[in-house]
């Protein structure tokens, strides 16, 4: 997907998401991506949040569900920038997010997932991502 249609590259995203489907939202992501997120922090410690490669990430993401069966995402908007995308979501329990992925060749090399301030306070394992 061109980051340059962002709004169906986070519609991709967000069905196979919601789908459960781990290995169809993998498949948007480059086997050397770095993804960092709070709660991965929280819900695997030794990762200290930061995922390298696809296999982690897989780990990462399987465990979440395991956690989250009801996750749910909502996507609320996708920014598009040279080689970066933004999507803005709400998950099951409300909470706002924002995914920043940098883009290769149509495939995220670099992701962050970040929290809406007022929530980071709170349990963000409990957010589903």
């Amino acid at each position: 997907m061109e980051p340059s249609r962002p709004r169906a590259f986070a519609d991709q995203w967000c069905a196979a998401w919601n789908a459960h489907d781990v290995e169809a939202v993998l498949a948007h992501f480059a086997d050397d991506v770095v993804f960092s997120s709070p709660v991965a922090a929280a819900l695997l410690p030794d990762s200290a949040g930061v995922l390298r490669g696809k296999g982690a990430l897989r780990h990462y993401w399987t465990e979440g569900l395991r956690h989250v069966p009801d996750l749910r995402f909502e996507v609320l908007g996708a920014y598009a920038g040279l080689d970066t995308l933004v999507i803005h979501y709400r998950n099951q329990k409300g909470g706002l997010v924002c995914e920043v992925l940098r883009l290769r060749d149509g495939l995220v090399v670099e992701g962050h997932g970040t929290y809406l301030a007022s929530e980071s306070d709170t349990d963000l394992a409990g957010t589903g991502r």
